[in-house]
């Protein structure tokens, strides 16, 4: 058995796995932001209410993970920052713990259990607030150097001009700390930002999303703005890995009218003459952060 979590900025999500696919749902309880000692404290309660010592902790979290060090970089938790997070909890609690980053662990769920069964090599798009990813190939996570393995969100790759007329897009500053990355015009936020950009309105995606539904010129306009912006840094990155298959996840992912345009676009412009689908909503819409921390937990527990 595993103990999986899947830990956010507001939640705590739990499970006790069997396998990655008969999970027990444990609840949710609040992420502490601010004190270790409460964060490890909520852990240790899920823990000791799920399983005996001995039963490992997996865990897909917000933040990234060094591999080489264990450090994990958090912005949305202060209280793990900068810290050696697996190697601590597992001195405070007792048990062995694994740790990876909710995106790698989203990109694992989907190859083994969703979208990317019989693909050696899967890369799981994340277009939720953001723009995220993660590599697997040959079923085990690809973390690279730092961590940062997937992240296709961040880097100044973002073009400068998109649609049919093409518009003109500003760099826009990016949480990262540079200017003009994907995850600026990507997601929800990036979607946003756009509407804003093109028709000078405030609105929200989903509002976005059902204009666009109902026929809006103005909402249409923006979503091919959009797709145009993230399918050329997506297709570099199938050219660059080999994926064969792209599961994409997160809220805009679940609107399967934009991914289907999505995958259009990008098999335009791949290297590969594809005739089915390479970019797909994921099958796992359901807890893919505790499936992902689950076959976390079962392999490294294995090795």
């Amino acid at each position: 058995m595993i103990i999986c979590l899947d830990i956010g900025g507001s939640g705590i999500k739990g499970a006790l796995a069997k396998s990655p696919s008969d999970l027990t749902p444990l609840g949710r309880v609040a992420t502490p932001l601010e004190d270790f000692a409460a964060f490890v404290a909520a852990i240790r309660g899920v823990a000791e209410r799920a399983a005996p010592a001995d039963v490992p902790v997996a865990i897909s979290i917000t933040g990234v993970v060094d591999p080489a060090t264990g450090t994990i970089t958090c912005a949305n938790i202060p209280c793990i920052d900068g810290r050696q997070l697996a190697a601590e909890l597992s001195a405070r609690l007792g048990r062995q713990v694994f740790v990876a980053n909710d995106a790698d662990c989203f990109a694992i769920a989907e190859a083994i259990e969703g979208a990317g069964r019989g693909h050696r090599i899967v890369f799981g798009a994340i277009l939720g607030t953001g723009v995220g990813g993660g590599l697997v190939i040959d079923g085990h996570i690809v973390n690279g150097a730092g961590g940062f393995a997937g992240e296709w969100g961040h880097g100044p790759v973002a073009a400068t001009s998109a649609g049919t007329p093409p518009v003109a897009i500003p760099r826009f500053n990016c949480g990262c700390g540079q200017i003009g990355c994907v995850d600026t015009v990507g997601g929800a936020r990036g979607l946003e930002r756009l509407y804003k950009h093109l028709h000078g309105v405030d609105l929200a995606s989903t509002a976005i999303v059902e204009a666009w539904r109902a026929g809006d010129a103005a909402a249409r306009r923006t979503i091919e703005v959009q797709v145009d912006l993230l399918a050329g840094p997506l297709a570099l990155v199938v050219n660059v890995v080999g994926a064969g298959i792209v599961p994409v996840g997160g809220g805009l992912g679940k609107v399967r009218e934009i991914i289907a345009l999505l995958d259009t676009e990008v098999r335009k412009r791949i290297l590969r003459r594809l005739n089915q689908p390479l970019v797909v909503p994921s099958q796992l819409t359901v807890e893919p952060g505790l499936v992902g921390a689950a076959i976390l937990g079962f392999t490294e527990h294995a090795a």
